[in-house]
């Protein structure tokens, strides 16, 4: 037989009431009272029936995390702090991988897609501001990543404009003058890579250097794989850059690559950095220079708002955050390897 709240409330000496009033949070508590009855779950072993406590309070207990790149490192990284977090405030986090197509980002905002979450975390790459305005679900929303701005909806997020020019103030710092932008695409549909560039171009022009369009690479993604191809693209150039900014550490990992197989030395003739500080990147050879995102905050922040928002706690609103980063210099740039 497991431990019901009346064992506890015998235990403690108190009434059944208060002891669910402590267990689910309904009521505030003196502390005294709250300890005893802490005190019983503790020596009991009481464990909560959260799907039952869910159910009573008309939920599922199930929150959804929307991701464009299951692959990806960063959302894999990301997902497993949405998890940890989602778990220590009574909730299952389930995935969904959009793939970056705008029709399954629009079934998940309407609800058509899966009907039984409680909230949803979303990063949005295909739909815009209009479509996410229209949603006809009714459940919690939280948005992350730099897709869609001015919403009524919580967003949490880096300042990518900022990141990048932290990124090139560092390269202009140990010398570096042609430096190129390595993942910039084809159109404007990646709101993200848009403002990375923005950063890029307006960090050269306050360091006084030109911008040269050659020194721009197109890519058709953000993999390693493109990043080797255009990192090739940009060597073959008369005037080659001596930098590389890539627009993720993914595509800076192939830059690497590209540049051991054409035996340019890094960071002696191209210094490379990127942005995510994702494992892989502290484990190469060399170690590459990253602008770390807070992923702790992020994925923390944007649980604990959806939930906040689910249980009808009175939170302000909407809320935009822009969460702190740093730059991490390693081998890539000159630095130690860490």
């Amino acid at each position: 037989m497991g431990v019901s709240l009346k064992d506890i409330a015998e235990r403690a000496g108190v009434s059944l009431a208060t002891v669910s009033n402590v267990v689910n949070g309904y009521r505030p508590v003196g502390e005294r009272t709250r300890q005893r009855v802490q005190q019983a779950v503790d020596e009991l072993g009481y464990s909560p029936n959260l799907s039952a406590r869910h159910l009573r309070r008309g939920r599922t207990g199930l929150i959804a995390l929307a991701i464009p790149e299951l692959t990806n490192p960063y959302f894999a990284e990301l997902a497993e702090i949405a998890i940890r977090e989602a778990a220590g405030l009574g909730y299952t986090l389930v995935m969904e991988n959009t793939a970056a197509d705008g029709d399954a980002e629009r079934l998940l905002l309407d609800g058509s897609r899966r009907q039984t979450i409680d909230g949803l975390i979303l990063s949005p790459v295909r739909v815009g501001r209009a479509e996410v305005l229209d949603r006809r679900a009714g459940n919690p929303l939280v948005l992350i990543g730099e897709g869609v701005y001015d919403t009524p909806y919580d967003h949490i997020a880096i300042d990518n404009v900022a990141a990048s020019h932290a990124a090139i103030r560092h390269l202009v710092a140990i010398g570096r003058r042609r430096i190129a932008f390595l993942g910039a695409p084809p159109g404007d549909d990646r709101q993200s890579a848009q403002l990375r560039l923005r950063g890029y171009r307006e960090a050269l022009d306050a360091a006084g250097l030109p911008f040269r369009p050659q020194l721009v690479a197109r890519t058709d993604g953000f993999d390693r794989t493109e990043g080797r191809r255009a990192m090739g693209d940009l060597l073959a150039l008369d005037e080659p850059p001596d930098a590389v900014f890539g627009y993720n550490d993914l595509v800076a990992i192939g830059a690497l690559r590209a540049l051991t197989e054409a035996g340019r030395r890094v960071p002696e003739d191209v210094a490379v950095i990127g942005i995510d500080d994702i494992e892989d990147g502290r484990y190469g050879n060399p170690t590459l220079t990253t602008i770390a995102p807070d992923k702790e905050a992020i994925g923390r922040l944007a649980v604990r708002r959806l939930v906040a928002r689910i249980e009808g706690t009175p939170v302000t609103g909407p809320l935009t955050v822009q969460t702190p980063f740093r730059l991490i210099r390693r081998e890539s740039t000159g630095g130690p390897t860490t």
